[in-house]
């Protein structure tokens, strides 16, 4: 490997360290070799996310233009026009050698640029389109990375688990997002629960969330939760080497939600938050685990999505 594509998988595994600390320690049980390929990924979405939540103090004209010539300069590189940037040699390594569906980027790319317009979602249906292409190709573009021995079975699992993951996300982070003038809470569901965004807001401002919200969160925990049990039987599908870490993966962002439930749903009090002690037990554990057992759904009951 030439000195320029070592130092970007380098670029993208310190990103991933750095910014994904979950996905980062579920990833250090996969044999050395796929590691690379995998912080690959998270380097390319975690840099275009960079683009478009940390220029903040940039026009959205202007974070618009950097992400489209970002944009432009990964697919002409793949149409082989040398990569000039830090991490792209990476990704597009990565991309070769696994034959990953270069529409998965694309439709990631057009999630991205969205952020930048679209500050709310009126209905689920909605939002779920959104995450199509920021979540569910995710686990798309992981899946030949991490190997099954069924890859049409394991497909539809695997856009589910991004589905669980991103949604998990949202639900910890809605204050973080209302910093950023976005909502991910469906404007439905607000009005299902007589919850207002001026009223997200002061909760924000208060660090205390009302009875409404409280309600509403438990709400989007249940549909997470429904996406959980719906990618459960992917994990199995999954290469042996490579269950352990989608094992963890899943057990930590499913324990985010359990610290969401422990605060009860209130997401503004703290950022709810896995212990590292438990992050570690969870990490051995699956390492024991034999391949092939199924996983546990998180949350005390789970509910169909509506």
């Amino acid at each position: 490997m030439d000195t320029d594509l070592t130092a970007a998988y380098d670029r993208c595994r310190e990103l991933h360290r750095r910014h994904g600390r979950t996905y980062y320690l579920a990833t250090r049980l996969l044999p050395a070799w796929k590691r690379r390929h995998v912080h690959a990924l998270y380097g390319f979405t975690r840099y275009a996310d960079e683009i478009v939540d940390r220029t903040e103090d940039l026009p959205p004209a202007e974070r618009a233009a950097r992400l489209d010539d970002w944009g432009g300069r990964f697919v002409a590189g793949l149409h082989g026009a040398p990569a000039d940037d830090p991490l792209l040699p990476a990704v597009l390594h990565t991309i070769a050698i696994f034959d990953l569906d270069r529409d998965d980027f694309a439709s990631f790319l057009k999630s991205m640029a969205m952020d930048l317009t679209v500050t709310s979602y009126r209905t689920y249906d909605d939002l779920l389109d959104y995450m199509e292409g920021s979540a569910a190709v995710i686990g798309t573009m992981m899946l030949p990375i991490l190997g099954s021995s069924d890859p049409a079975a394991a497909r539809e699992p695997a856009r589910q688990l991004g589905f669980a993951f991103q949604l998990t996300n949202f639900i910890r982070d809605v204050a973080e997002d209302l910093d950023r003038g976005r909502t991910y809470l469906p404007d439905e569901d607000l009005a299902k629960f007589g919850v207002t965004r001026a009223e997200l807001l002061q909760a924000r401002a208060r660090g205390r969330g009302t009875s409404q919200i409280r309600e509403l969160i438990e709400y989007e925990v249940t549909r997470a939760q429904a996406h959980y049990a719906a990618a459960a039987p992917g994990i199995t599908l999954l290469a042996p080497a490579s269950q352990a870490c989608m094992r963890t993966a899943y057990a930590l962002y499913g324990g985010i939600l359990d610290q969401v439930a422990a605060q009860d749903y209130d997401v503004f009090v703290r950022r709810a938050l896995v212990p590292q002690r438990q992050r570690m037990a969870v990490a051995a554990r699956s390492l024991l685990t034999s391949a092939g057992t199924p996983v546990v759904i998180p949350g005390p009951t789970v509910h169909p999505a509506p």
